[in-house]
């Protein structure tokens, strides 16, 4: 969907209902400008301006992996970094091949924006009138379940 079209806070609600299910997930999020995540003065942000092309900030609870690219990275590749995970969910990659689910707000668009058969559904509270399913974004349960259904994968991980 399109920005503030609540996309993110579908997946912040869609997070807990699939770790409550027993998944493991991840999520991606596409930007299309430059981000920063490290902080001016910081030891990483130091090293990372002294040249070094790769930067990894390790402690025994989270890693992060900063890198420079001269070409941005198919969703492909960066989806190798998250392989022991069960479910990962993407918020953007429009023009990727993956299937896609679309938040609609009525206050941005009535249409969605993805044309081609990958989309698969819809979240909008607005009727409309497409070939595929349609959910309240305040269904988050049936939402999982069709997730679940769509990847063939059980209602609950055992």
């Amino acid at each position: 969907g399109r920005s503030n079209s609540g996309k993110t806070t579908l997946i912040e609600r869609l997070i807990p209902e699939l770790k409550k299910r027993g998944f493991r997930v991840g999520t991606v999020k596409h930007h299309r400008r430059p981000f920063e995540m490290d902080l001016p003065g910081k030891d990483s942000w130091r090293h990372k301006n002294a040249g070094a092309e790769v930067t990894i900030i390790s402690s025994p609870f989270r890693i992060g992996i900063i890198k420079e690219l001269s070409k941005e990275l198919p969703l492909e590749s960066i989806i190798r970094f998250m392989e022991e995970l069960d479910i990962i969910l993407t918020e953007g990659y429009k023009e990727e091949k993956y299937p896609k689910i679309e938040v609609l707000n009525h206050k941005f668009s009535k249409e969605p924006m993805i044309k081609d058969e990958s989309l698969i559904a819809v979240i909008t509270e607005m009727e409309v009138d497409l070939k595929i399913p349609r959910f309240n974004p305040e269904r988050i349960e049936e939402i999982v379940d069709f997730i679940l259904s769509f990847l063939r994968l059980p209602m609950k991980r055992e």
